[in-house]
Formats: C-alpha cells, sequence, structure tokens
C-alpha cells in the first residue's frame, strides 16, 4: 500500500511520518507539502501514486481539493488534525502520528 503524508512544507510534519513508517513491511511512504516553499511541493504524480492520504489540518485537505479534484475521485484522504506545533521527529509528533495513523493501516 502507498501512503502520502501532506503538510504545509514538508519539513516536520510529513517529514516525520515518511520517516518513521517507511520502515514498515507492506507499505511504501512519501510525503509532500501544499505551499509553494515546501521542500517537496505535492504534485498529480504524489496523487495518482497514493493508495491513501495523509493530512494533516484540514486546510490541507482542502488545498489538496481545490487543486486536484480529478485526481482525488476515488481516494481516500484521512485528516490526522495534527497541528503545526512540533519539530522535526519530535517525540511527541512521533506518538500522535503512530496513534492516528494506527487507526487505518495496520501497526506493529
Amino acid at each position: 500500500m502507498k501512503l502520502l503524508f501532506v503538510c504545509s512544507r514538508n519539513k516536520w510534519r510529513s517529514l516525520t511520518a515518511e520517516h518513521i513508517l517507511n520502515a514498515l513491511e507492506g507499505y511504501q511512504v512519501r510525503s509532500a507539502g501544499t505551499e509553494d516553499a515546501a521542500r517537496i511541493k505535492v504534485d498529480e504524480g504524489h496523487i495518482g501514486w497514493a493508495d491513501l492520504i495523509f493530512a494533516m489540518e484540514k486546510k490541507h485537505v482542502r488545498r489538496l481539493q481545490e487543486k486536484f479534484p480529478h485526481m482525488l475521485q476515488g481516494k481516500r484522504i484521512v485528516c490526522l488534525g495534527i497541528p503545526d506545533e512540533y519539530g522535526y521527529m519530535d517525540e511527541e509528533l512521533i506518538e500522535t502520528l503512530r496513534s492516528g495513523v494506527s487507526e487505518y493501516i495496520e501497526m506493529p
């Protein structure tokens, strides 16, 4: 299964998710951001590639829906509700990500 994590700038939240979940067997994980200044900016290739999309906040879901309405048909988007208040690989962020994602995928 291919998982895409999306936040604003792809520097802290989604990048942390990619790094901690990439080691899970049976999953391929990528991350991207919605803003122009994102480290990796989400594009049609990311949307087409993903089986399941995790957005950190509702605004990310809205931005994806506005920019890629045709690409999102039949795609599942989950809003994790994780605010932009964590640094990269923050322990609390990792725990919040694991907890939120475990509702949708099998976690060891």
